[in-house]
């Protein structure tokens, strides 16, 4: 792959990519390979190409000046039962010899803007409630613990949710199941006088 593939934006030797589908030959074991040395599921090619064959304009990738994958990134976008626009980070890794170098950083923020310039209303994810180094790159991003998942991945490891929310109100939007309903947060329910 030369530089020229690999797009203008480039930082240090390293170029970030959008995924391209038409170069899953080249691209795909190269992922594989490293997200399985990093996290801490097991994924079968099938979860790879449900993400990359749906999503692949909201994943990206830092390449070396040789073409060899450093770092990727694998997210999705779709309606949540929430009522929200949601984004969600599926997958992040980067070489271990390449940490520390902002890359996982850079990732993240172009995937952040990706869907902002999609209307996401928030990005999700989950990640290991000891795995600091990411909680520590993903708070300062701005990213909130949500919600600790005890025993949630196959290790029986437990996660933390983590969510960013892009949009004022998106952490008190009303489902639209719930919309107008008596339970809803907005609907048309009103405690009985004297009960609050």
């Amino acid at each position: 792959m030369s530089a020229q593939d690999a797009g203008a934006s480039s930082s240090a030797e390293l170029h970030y990519v959008q995924y391209d589908g038409s170069k899953e030959s080249l691209y795909l074991p190269a992922i594989r390979s490293l997200i399985s040395k990093d996290l801490s599921e097991p994924y079968s090619i099938y979860v790879y190409r449900y993400f990359l064959y749906q999503w692949g304009e909201l994943c990206y990738m830092a390449l070396d000046s040789s073409g060899n994958l450093i770092g990727i990134i694998i997210n999705k976008l779709e309606n949540h039962r929430s009522g929200t626009y949601r984004g969600y980070i599926a997958m992040l890794a980067v070489q271990e010899a390449h940490r520390g170098k902002g890359i996982a950083t850079k990732l993240v923020g172009m995937a952040i803007n990706a869907m902002k310039e999609r209307d996401a209303d928030e990005v999700v994810l989950e990640t290991e409630t000891s795995n600091t180094s990411s909680l520590k790159l993903y708070e300062k991003l701005g990213f909130l613990r949500s919600k600790r998942l005890h025993r949630y991945y196959l290790n029986g490891n437990a996660a933390f949710r983590l969510i960013l929310y892009l949009k004022p109100g998106t952490a008190t939007k009303e489902p639209a199941a719930m919309q107008g309903s008596e339970f809803g947060y907005g609907g048309g329910y009103e405690a009985p006088p004297g009960v609050l």
